[in-house]
């Protein structure tokens, strides 16, 4: 869970120097300033396939603890998992914001 976060920290990082580096540079064209857009819809799939691996990591790391690992420390397992959890709530009330909206356009009168 930690590495992949962190990979998503570093990338995000990685763009937004990107973008300061061009502003720097004189860059004229705002449209070059902004990183490649990428699709809700990936953006979505790409969360939730995060979120699913930090699941399956915290339960992984859950289990091992339980079986007596001594590189594993309880405080380590707990919040792995609290991390996991938040990730599943979030997921799920995104889902459910998207459900409602739409219901809310699909009930629009045409």
């Amino acid at each position: 869970m930690a590495v992949s976060g962190l990979s998503g920290i570093e990338n995000m990082l990685q763009q937004m120097r990107a973008v300061v580096h061009q502003a720097q540079n004189g860059v004229a064209d705002p449209a070059e300033l902004s990183p490649a857009p990428t699709s809700f819809a990936a953006e979505l799939e790409r969360s939730i396939r995060r979120v699913s691996a930090a699941q399956t990591a915290a339960n992984e790391q859950a289990k091992a603890f339980e079986l007596g690992a001594p590189d594993i420390s309880l405080n380590d397992v707990m919040v792995d998992l609290q991390k996991a959890s938040i990730g599943f709530q979030t997921i799920v009330q995104v889902r459910n914001r998207l459900v409602a909206a739409y219901r809310e356009i699909s009930s629009m009168a045409m």
